[in-house]
């Protein structure tokens, strides 16, 4: 924010409004940021969202669960993913 002052207060004031309670409990948007944040790799992320569901009474089942669905999505996005470099290959090779 030290460069962009004006920017981060926007920034701050977005995201602040989407982790506020509202169709889904805090504590399930926190779960869904704890796993983009392993499957995107942030550590700062990872370790503001161990924070905060602890806080919000996840145990560490739960913790590791919720790794486990990040994996398996991201694996399944790149399995998914492959099927553009089949079809290339079908399309070079045939």
């Amino acid at each position: 924010g030290e460069d962009a002052p004006e920017l981060w207060k926007k920034f701050l004031n977005y995201y602040s409004s989407v982790m506020n309670e509202g169709e889904l409990s805090t504590r399930e948007k926190a779960l869904i940021a704890f796993g983009v944040a392993h499957a995107e790799g942030c550590p700062y992320c990872i370790e503001a969202y161990t924070t905060k569901l602890l806080e919000e009474g996840c145990d560490q089942d739960q913790l590791a669960e919720a790794i486990h669905v990040a994996s398996a999505m991201k694996a399944g996005m790149t399995i998914a993913m492959g099927l553009q470099s089949k079809e290339l290959s079908d399309k070079l090779t045939n």
